[in-house]
């Protein structure tokens, strides 16, 4: 037997595991659900956002002036702080309030009402991750373009995947714990884009910006170790690869989120020390 022969027959194997694998671990509450069977309407909807994004809403908006959308962002804002905290509530009530274990948390594909609760959970987190792409449409409408760096396309394009992914296969377990955190931090953040959108008359208060980003930080921080653990329990019954990929994910998201903190708010420092030194030295120079 040759050696093309042989790679071929690995790489089938390889791939025959695989889809073996996504198979056996489909979540059958779900299937049926919204925009859950299958990717297809979701990479629809993710090719739609990044062009729009990207090309065709920059160029819409080359000649036009920004669009104020006060009301608009007033309301979404409100309705992602409340969507944030009933699935921080939701997740509290169907598993890491009291029964789910922190070190290991098997997908119990069961029925009952509190792991239905929990099903329903991620599906409602999946949903909110593909509504928060109007994060970005705002952003395009009103000319925020520097809001509009690669931290926050990626971030944004790939947590409907991961979502996605929960729903279809993992809609309850170890990997949750994610969507648990990330809905307690969304409450802050959204609050804060709720307070800013009211104007430059409470926008003065808001000094907090960047311990939004240090909390998000902590979460990715905290979900690594969480997921790196499982590696070291063999009779833990959370499939390794997925908490494999988890573990990436979370420590390219620190590394990202702390790049990004790095940038922007030690330069702010810097500057601010900057004014105050040359302010001094022009008072010195006037006494």
């Amino acid at each position: 037997m040759s050696t093309l022969t042989l790679n071929m027959n690995e790489t089938n194997t390889v791939v025959d595991r695989l889809v073996n694998f996504f198979v056996e671990h489909e979540d059958l509450r779900t299937k049926n659900w919204f925009l859950s069977n299958a990717p297809g309407p979701l990479f629809t909807i993710l090719a739609v956002y990044l062009y729009f994004c990207l090309y065709a809403g920059p160029r819409w908006m080359r000649d036009r002036k920004p669009f104020e959308l006060k009301n608009t962002l007033l309301v979404y804002n409100a309705i992602q702080v409340l969507l944030s905290w009933v699935l921080f509530y939701e997740g509290y009530k169907g598993g890491w309030g009291g029964h789910y274990n922190f070190r290991c948390q098997p997908v119990l594909y069961a029925t009952d009402p509190i792991s239905m609760r929990m099903a329903r959970a991620v599906w409602l987190y999946y949903i909110a991750k593909i509504t928060e792409l109007l994060d970005t449409v705002f952003f395009v409408l009103r000319k925020k373009d520097r809001q509009i760096s690669f931290l926050h396309l990626y971030h944004h394009t790939l947590m409907p995947v991961c979502a996605f992914i929960g729903v279809k296969y993992f809609a309850g377990g170890h990997g949750t714990l994610l969507g648990f955190i990330n809905s307690f931090i969304h409450i802050i953040m959204y609050a804060y884009y709720l307070l800013s959108a009211m104007g430059p008359k409470v926008q003065k208060y808001l000094w907090w910006k960047k311990y939004i980003t240090i909390l998000q930080i902590v979460q990715f921080l905290i979900i690594f170790v969480h997921t790196l653990q499982v590696q070291f329990q063999p009779s833990c019954n959370f499939p390794k690869p997925i908490a494999a990929l988890l573990t990436f994910n979370a420590g390219l998201f620190t590394y990202m989120f702390s790049s990004f903190y790095v940038k922007n708010y030690n330069k702010e420092q810097k500057k601010e020390s900057l004014k105050k030194k040359t302010a001094a030295a022009a008072a010195i120079k006037r006494d």
